[in-house]
Order: structure tokens, then sequence, then C-alpha cells
């Protein structure tokens, strides 16, 4: 096979335009600053653009770049790799030593992401967000109407190509055949697809996302999370690429790898399972490892990466703690979904998924320069479902909270049921 330049420069990870575009909705859902669309932003291999090109050319781009690179199912090219950096699917590398992150890959490659097409749907509920708020000013560019209906046509793809029955498949590598796949002899399924799966909210409607995650449970769980994928790979495939290279149990080798194990806490508290959602959390929270310390010998403080999985002959060993994602993860999955607190474009969202023998809880949350003290009851011993809003002390409909000058002091009480 015939490998070309550098992954670093020459092909890159499929999935990093998407993230631009959840991390710009969610600065913007934050602040209300809308003028960061309007900042200048130019293209590294484009002399004199950030004259011209803005963060918002930069959002359609992202989606451009995705839509424009898909392969024979319809679905996201990988290129190098995806979130998960050693899925490399086009690399083919056969020399010891050689850095996965930085080999180039065979020229053509074909290899798809469900997970990317995944991202993809959930990236352009937020544009069409945003596109809508701002009223869509400039003809010229993507209408919100275009993200909806592109956004669908990925999502039937992901019916059809990306479901494998029980769950949602992880890939297809360079010849096409599916990976996390019941066809597979190792790894059969992968973690990462079955939270975005629901995050995107695919399948809510018919089931299919309540059979992915009782699948990553009977499957992947873990008494410190869930395994990235199972059965765990036993010798190297360069098909696969660097995943196959570690130990079983090891790093992205069915590993708990502590990152994506957020993305199920979150399709829980979508499923309204508050109680699946908090047993998860505590799974990998580090303050939770007291009793085994000599074992877990990681901080009981800071998040670790990985911890090594039950296909290890050290299970519940925690590795490479301050270098994860996880930490700013796991506090989007506690505070947004589980507590239920979470920015909108207009406002407060208050819709908390807890587990049922919670009965109460407050939190102050500091919100576009106001306070707001919120105190949540629950007497029904419900997991999610808000009954009654009182914004101080006025009942009001929904659970959108709206937006209060700064300086303000803002009560809210919410009752589920």
């Amino acid at each position: 096979m015939t490998k070309k330049g550098n992954a670093a420069v020459g092909t890159g990870f499929s999935d990093d335009p998407l993230w631009l575009i959840v991390s710009t909705a969610a600065y913007i859902k934050e602040t209300g600053d809308w003028t960061i669309l309007d900042a200048p932003a130019g293209c590294q291999d484009v002399p004199d653009s950030e004259k011209s090109t803005t963060l918002m050319d930069h959002l359609h781009l992202s989606m451009k770049h995705v839509l424009d690179l898909r392969g024979s199912h319809g679905l996201p090219l990988i290129q190098h790799a995806d979130w998960n950096d050693c899925l490399n699917l086009n690399c083919f590398s056969n020399n010891p030593g050689e850095s996965f992150q930085t080999s180039g890959d065979i020229e053509g490659g074909k290899a798809e992401s469900v997970m990317v097409a995944q991202l993809f749907v959930y990236a352009a509920g937020e544009m069409c967000q945003m596109l809508e708020h701002l009223g869509q000013k400039d003809p010229a560019s993507p209408r919100s109407a275009d993200y909806a209906q592109k956004a669908d046509t990925m999502r039937k793809t992901i019916l059809k190509h990306g479901w494998d029955g029980l769950w949602f498949v992880r890939a297809y590598d360079h010849f096409e055949q599916p990976i996390g796949s019941k066809a597979c002899d190792e790894g059969k399924i992968f973690i990462e697809t079955q939270g975005w799966g629901v995050m995107a909210g695919i399948g809510l409607d018919d089931g299919k996302a309540l059979s992915a995650l009782d699948s990553a449970w009977k499957y992947l769980a873990d008494e410190n999370g869930m395994v990235l994928n199972q059965p765990a790979f036993t010798k190297y495939q360069d098909r696969l690429g660097e995943i196959t290279s570690y130990p079983p149990g090891y790093k992205e080798n069915a590993s708990i790898f502590c990152h994506n194990n957020t993305w199920v806490i979150i399709g829980e508290t979508i499923l309204g399972r508050g109680d699946k959602a908090w047993e998860l959390y505590k799974r990998i929270c580090p303050s939770t490892k007291e009793d085994v310390a000599d074992n877990y010998k990681c901080e009981p403080y800071c998040f670790a990466q990985t911890i090594s999985g039950h296909d290890s002959p050290l299970p519940g060993e925690a590795k490479n703690s301050w270098l994860t994602g996880t930490a700013s993860w796991s506090f989007v999955a506690l505070s947004q979904y589980i507590l239920g607190i979470r920015a909108e474009l207009d406002g407060l969202r208050i819709d908390p998924c807890i587990p049922p023998e919670w009965s109460k809880f407050a939190v102050t949350r500091k919100f576009r320069g106001a306070t707001y003290n919120i105190k949540v009851l629950n007497p029904d011993k419900v997991m999610r479902g808000v009954k009654k809003m009182l914004v101080n002390g006025k009942e009001q409909p929904g659970n959108i909270v709206g937006l209060f000058k700064k300086g303000s002091i803002v009560k809210v009480e919410v009752i589920l049921g």
C-alpha cells in the first residue's frame, strides 16, 4: 500500500472541526457574546485570510469539511483518526517504533467514523440554534433549514449503516468492514458511539438509544466504570492501528477510559435514568477510591485518563492523572445534566436527572452577571421531570429561567414530580 504525508499535517483528525462548533455554541450560551462570531479568524494555509475570514466562516467550513469527505456508506471519512486517536484505520504501520501520531496514511483511505457522523448531527443542531437566533442575515451563507436537512440525512445514514441490532457500530475500516459490530471477533462493541448516539438524539423515539446504553452496561460495565471496548484485542492488526498495540485492559484497548464514560453519563440523563447516571459517575470519580487507594495508585483529587480494565493483570490501577479531558467533561455531566443546570441561548435551563433517593439539593449559579440561588425539591422520589417552578416567588411555565440584569439575585425553587 502507498502511504502519504505526515498525519499531523496531511490528513488530520476527522472530528476536529466539529468541536469548534460545539465549543463556540457553549461559549455563546454561557456569555451571550455574539460578537465573537464576527471576530477575524484566518486560515493557516491562506495568506492574509484573517482580513476577511471570521469565526462564523470557520463554523460553516467545519460543516462543509465533514460533508465533503464521506465514504462509501455516506459516513464521514475518519482520515487519520477521530476522537480516539489510536483508532488509525488508514495508517497500516508495520515499522516497529514508528509514532502512530505522525505516521502517514495510505493513499485513498476509505475508513469511515460513525462517531463523527453522530457528532455531526449534534453540531448541526447547535448551528441551527445559532442561525435561527441571528435571523440568518447573510443570504449567501447556508441556512438553518439546510443544516437540519443534512442532519436528517446523516441520521438516516447512521440508522442504516451504523446500527448493529442492539448497539451502534463504531466505524468502518479501509476495506469497508464494520468495527464495533457483532460480526467482529474482537472489539464487538465500543463505548463512544453508544454515548454520542444518545447525545445526538438518535434512536430516542424507537428504543434504539435505550438498547445502546443497555448494551453498554451489559458488555462494557466494570466496577471502575465502563471499558472502552470488548472483547479486548489480543494481537496487533495493522488495519486498526495503535489501539491493537496495547495489552488487553490498558489504554485504548479495553481500559476504563474515563473521558468517554462521561458521554454515557450524559446519555443516561437524556433517557431519564438518574440512578444509572449517578452510579457511573461514582465509578470513575477519584474521591470514591479511598478504600482501594493502594490498588488505584493515583491522587484522590484528580481524574485519571485511564483505569486498567478487567482484562489486565492489575485491574483498577489508574494511570495518567492530570492528562485527560475527563475533568471538564465530568463537570459538564454532573453540573449540567445530573444537577441539570445548563446555559441556553435565552436563559438558564433547570432539568435535573437524579437518583430517586435524593430528596433535595441546592445550587448557587452565576450566569451572565446575575446570581441564581436554586433549590430543587423531590417529594415524589422521581428521577426527572419539573412539575413546578417558582422564580422570585412567582410560578412560571416550563423549566427555563429567563435572563436578569447584572447584579440581580434570583431565587428559583423547582419541584420535581
